[in-house]
């Protein structure tokens, strides 16, 4: 998982904090998180095509929550960066190499790495299906109280 996951996350993380006040701005967040603004854009516009995030257009516009943060999940958020697509490709290595030239019907059920594979990822999403960005801005606030005032004294200068 490329490091967008974590940068959309503490975005999306901020914007709560800030409770719908003013949107912020890439070059905001950019600073805010020492990133680089091009490349974090490309994640924010990721988030607006996956409907996570609004983006307001003109001098004082930005990013948004497009929906509250219980109904935002973790998995929205690795699916809007990171695509859909399994994380696991089975190229049926087996049929090659020592496979090459061994009976059809040893390849008739399905591979038992990609099953396997399968499965764990398939739990993998349904953990991260089940929090939401609710969830981890109370378990945040539980390891650092008052991140959510200093969050937002940051964004609004306040």
């Amino acid at each position: 998982m490329g490091q967008g996951v974590e940068w959309a996350m503490h975005v999306l993380l901020s914007l709560a904090w800030l409770d719908g006040d003013q949107p912020v701005s890439t070059a905001k967040f950019a600073q805010a998180y020492d990133l680089p603004p091009a490349y974090l854009n490309k994640q924010l516009q990721s988030l607006v095509k996956a409907g996570l995030l609004e983006s307001l257009p003109g001098a004082r516009g930005g990013f948004r929550l497009a929906k509250p943060e219980n109904r935002i999940t973790l998995m929205d958020v690795v699916a809007a960066i990171e695509g859909p697509e399994d994380a696991f490709r089975c190229t049926e290595i087996r049929q090659r190499g020592m496979g090459e030239g061994a009976p059809e019907r040893f390849f008739e059920d399905t591979c038992a790495v990609q099953s396997s594979m399968q499965r764990a990822e398939l739990a993998w999403r349904k953990a991260l299906a089940a929090q939401t960005l609710a969830d981890v801005r109370a378990e945040a606030e539980r390891h650092a109280p008052g991140v959510g005032v200093a969050v937002r004294a940051a964004h609004t200068g306040t």
